[in-house]
């Protein structure tokens, strides 16, 4: 075979495969363009919490990061890696540690947009003795970072003063409450742990069905090692609850925390169920804070709840959602789809802004094929047994009703945590 003939046999193979992966290459460019114009013209383009920067001398397009993005919030433009769903970022940090050459840092708060964070020292306590802060609230996303957090929280309030019935009130079930939970049952503290929702998971009870969840192997008090990396909503949920019945920690659901006040050497933690003194307070509650709720006369009726789990239980059922973004919109069209379902979305606005295109463009054909119907420039006025009083302007007029779906967000802790003292700082891309 002549030298010719013989590399040809190999370069055109060879050739092919790069043109089929620098037409890849261009096809996920475009998209990734296209998403993040998507962001930019719903007005999404400031992420929630911890969410990575790029260095691009550094970077060179692996798209490693990618692959470490469950929520698809990272694309390759210009052949750099870029933020192209910032709304998406939950800030667990697994692009970082997927990057081969260090081209990424994770940051709080953006140039136009701060995050507050509370500070705390290598204790996770903050600046008020005895109250000490580990998870999400203090900004890691990680599941790993907030069950690691929990545990050196606790292992440092058992070196504290003793002070009060309890040595600690530990505030929320997600994974740092969980594991200080079990770090304080494995070194025998008195303790008690509070949760305002109806399940534990924290920020994880509220993802949307099926969702994949990052997380990485981490090491739970009592229970041991628990290896797992990508998990689904529901999956991550069974262990948690498998792990909570191993540990046998009894968790108070449903007991919102309202106040935390100091008397001498010990707090007085008020619940809505209780009140509790302890030498140390824990708080794991997250960032999500409490539902934000209307005000409403008969807000307070059992068929008011504050984010959607299953839409079939809404079937053949008159329901409205209050809000006007992304969850209150998804929320509405997937309760009109079910059979025989009644859907009325009331948003204040006049118009829903800071929306995905997609979601707009869903509702506008579901309202052209009267699957639902919308009223802007409406709040509830009253909710009664079987129907709601809608005002609008000067005028009210009422719709029936079975089911109130609130999205209007939460109310963060942050101003809860400068009241009691706590220094709250604020991050512009740090």
């Amino acid at each position: 075979m002549s030298s010719p003939s013989y590399y040809a046999l190999y370069l055109v193979p060879l050739l092919a495969l790069l043109g089929m992966y620098s037409r890849k290459r261009r096809l996920g460019e475009v998209a990734a363009s296209a998403k993040l114009s998507e962001a930019i013209e719903g007005g999404m383009t400031e992420p929630p919490t911890l969410h990575p920067i790029f260095d691009l001398k550094k970077c060179f397009g692996s798209g490693a990061c990618i692959k470490a993005c469950p929520e698809t919030a990272i694309g390759i433009i210009n052949g750099k890696g870029t933020l192209i769903n910032p709304a998406h970022c939950i800030g667990h940090g697994a692009c970082e540690v997927a990057c081969p050459v260090q081209a990424i840092r994770l940051v709080f708060g953006t140039e136009k947009r701060g995050v507050e964070i509370p500070k705390v020292n290598p204790s996770f306590e903050t600046n008020v003795p005895g109250l000490f802060i580990a998870g999400e609230l203090g900004g890691m996303g990680l599941i790993r970072n907030a069950v690691a957090q929990g545990v050196r929280a606790i292992e440092n309030i058992a070196k504290r003063p003793k002070g009060g019935d309890l040595d600690v009130v530990i505030v929320g079930a997600g994974p740092a409450g969980i594991a200080a939970s079990l770090a304080a049952k494995k070194l025998g503290l008195k303790y008690v742990t509070v949760e305002q929702e109806d399940s534990m998971g924290g920020t994880t009870y509220h993802y949307p069905r099926n969702k994949i969840v990052m997380t990485a192997p981490m090491d739970l008090p009592i229970i041991g090692k628990v290896k797992v990396r990508e998990i689904s909503k529901e999956s991550l949920m069974e262990l948690w609850q498998n792990v909570i019945a191993k540990g046998e920690i009894g968790i108070r659901y449903n007991e919102r925390m309202e106040d935390i006040k100091n008397e001498g050497n010990a707090y007085i933690v008020k619940t809505s169920k209780s009140s509790y003194m302890a030498g140390s307070v824990l708080l794991t509650i997250g960032r999500r804070g409490t539902p934000r709720k209307l005000g409403s006369p008969g807000e307070d009726q059992p068929k008011v709840v504050y984010r959607l789990i299953e839409a079939d239980q809404y079937r053949s059922k008159h329901v409205i959602v209050v809000g006007g973004g992304d969850s209150a919109l998804e929320a509405a069209l997937d309760v009109a789809a079910e059979p025989g379902t009644t859907v009325t979305l009331s948003y204040r606005g006049a118009a829903f802004n800071r929306v995905k295109i997609k979601n707009r463009n869903r509702l506008d054909e579901a309202v052209a094929e009267k699957r639902l119907k919308v009223e802007l420039e409406t709040q509830i006025a009253n909710i009664a047994a079987d129907k709601i009083t809608l005002r609008k302007g000067k005028d009210e007029y009422e719709i029936p009703n079975d089911a109130v779906i609130v999205c209007a967000g939460g109310e963060l802790p942050t101003p809860f945590l400068k009241k009691i003292g706590v220094d709250v700082q604020a991050h512009y891309g740090s």
